[in-house]
């Protein structure tokens, strides 16, 4: 009778966060000869979605391995992949031996890519960087991440959707830092609940500024300005070029974004706001924009009705003034649908608007060449004052 040790789960962040390829089973006190399996028909999963909604099931297990290892026999149940953020249930037989588990009984979670980014804390900064094996100075692309990724364990900004690892891939001779917002001591769940009690939660009242307060959860002043130090820093030890510095985020890292334009206007070459949360705080850094050129992108719709009629508005000003540098962009129903956003039969209308703010996936594939656009750009110097004057590469 053989007894289960650890589980291992193998994921890769992908299109809809960190999915599961497959499950890795330590087998104590048997050997592979007692081990024999064809297929995974003898195995059943449940809440395997492979959807951004949780509706539709993958396929389970199509592929079963075995190996003998020091520790024991490794199975490894390899899988049509799905999202990995779901309760999901493994039951079957090994060797004439039932086994289940669920998300909690797994013991490790390996991630690919994942090592490429080393962890740092700095002045109370919790972020990781990709740092290239290049030479001289070099770009920096500075990603932040959504609101629910906020936190302290300096993962979770890497994990939680497709960002960092997407543009390290892409990038590989750039930095890539990706800062981990503070949770201000509050769950996701849980700042909802305080932003519920402000009022509308998806609304874009003007009065409501939910993340400015210094140590609040989220992209607050004080926090965006002590990353921006730290770039500041590895541009004066000759490791980040001045004038190739990017900036990039959605959802509540959309909104960062526009902050953090509004504490270092000096430091950047261009930046991607994707659907970017619209609040007091943050239109009124869109209204009042530096001179940094920005590409802000979103899908048609979705679940913050009011973000797209503060951003035209404040847009509109914007080129009213002369503005040729900042751009908007609204993914059609059908380009969203490219990437299987809102194809699920029998979405609700708030689903649907859940889905569609995922809209992050696009602008990450550089739907438009929008990440080209935004790598194109560098700042030119003329004097030693603030670096206002930019032109295309």
């Amino acid at each position: 009778m053989w007894k289960l040790g650890k589980i291992t789960a193998k994921t890769h962040i992908g299109d809809y966060g960190q999915i599961v390829d497959s499950f890795v089973l330590l087998l104590k006190d048997t050997c592979c000869e007692e081990v024999k399996m064809t297929n995974g028909t003898d195995f059943i999963l449940e809440k395997n979605y492979n959807d951004l909604t949780g509706k539709v099931n993958a396929k389970g297990v199509t592929e079963i391995s075995i190996c003998e290892t020091e520790e024991g026999t490794e199975v490894e149940l390899i899988l049509d992949p799905f999202v990995y953020r779901y309760d999901f249930k493994v039951t079957g037989t090994i060797a004439g031996t039932e086994v289940s588990f669920t998300r909690a009984d797994v013991d490790k979670v390996w991630i690919k890519d994942m090592d490429q980014f080393v962890a740092y804390e700095e002045n109370g900064v919790h972020y990781r960087m990709y740092e290239p094996e290049c030479m001289g100075k070099r770009p920096l692309v500075l990603f932040l991440h959504g609101g629910g990724e906020c936190g302290e364990d300096n993962e979770l900004q890497l994990t939680g959707t497709l960002g960092a690892l997407r543009l390290a891939e892409r990038w590989s001779d750039m930095y890539i830092m990706a800062p981990q917002a503070p949770s201000g001591n509050l769950g996701m769940q849980e700042m909802f609940e305080v932003m519920k009690k402000r009022g509308n939660p998806f609304s874009a009242d003007m009065g409501i500024t939910p993340f400015s307060l210094k140590g609040e959860r989220g992209w607050n002043r004080d926090y965006v300005a002590k990353v921006t130090d730290i770039i500041r820093k590895m541009i004066s030890d000759g490791k980040v070029d001045e004038n190739r510095v990017y900036l990039i985020g959605m959802s509540m890292g959309g909104g960062g974004v526009l902050q953090t334009i509004s504490v270092a206007p000096d430091l950047f070459a261009a930046a991607v706001p994707i659907c970017p949360s619209m609040n007091g705080e943050s239109y009124a850094n869109l209204l009042h924009l530096p001179k940094v050129p920005v590409w802000i992108t979103s899908a048609y719709m979705d679940h913050q009705h009011s973000r797209h009629a503060f951003i035209l508005n404040a847009c509109n000003k914007l080129w009213q003034e002369g503005r040729t540098d900042v751009k908007f962009t609204l993914y059609t129903q059908e380009e969203l649908a490219k990437y299987g956003i809102g194809t699920t039969e029998g979405l609700t209308s708030q689903e649907l608007d859940a889905e569609n703010h995922n809209s992050w996936i696009l602008a990450l594939h550089n739907e438009n060449g929008i990440l080209d656009w935004m790598i194109s750009h560098c700042l030119l110097y003329t004097s030693p004052s603030p670096r206002d004057k930019r032109q295309s590469r």
